[in-house]
């Protein structure tokens, strides 16, 4: 892996038991057990929220009830058909001279 033979892992071994002593070298692995843990529940949850929010469709909403107010007063009938007399005829071309 990093080209570590067993004679340098007991080093570092030795070193950290000098370091830290006998009774914390356990809390130390069980702190960082539980680190792990969260950090990898972390990311699974970031993920699942991801996935989710990317698979949600969005419906856009139908073009009649967009227009169906103005200024929080209702589009009168006569409004309401002129909107679809021009939503149904072909856009007019421009002639260029």
């Amino acid at each position: 892996m990093f080209g570590l033979g067993p004679l340098e892992l007991g080093v570092i071994f030795l070193i950290i038991l000098l370091v830290f002593g006998a009774k914390r070298i356990p809390e130390i692995a069980q702190g960082l057990g539980k680190g792990i843990t969260e950090f990898k529940k972390a990311a699974r949850d970031v993920t699942s929220e991801l996935d989710a929010s990317t698979n949600t469709p969005v419906t856009p909403p139908p073009a009649t009830q967009a227009r169906a107010e103005v200024n929080n007063q209702p589009v009168s009938n006569e409004l309401r058909n002129q909107q679809a007399d021009n939503a149904s005829q072909p856009p007019e071309q421009s002639q260029q001279s």
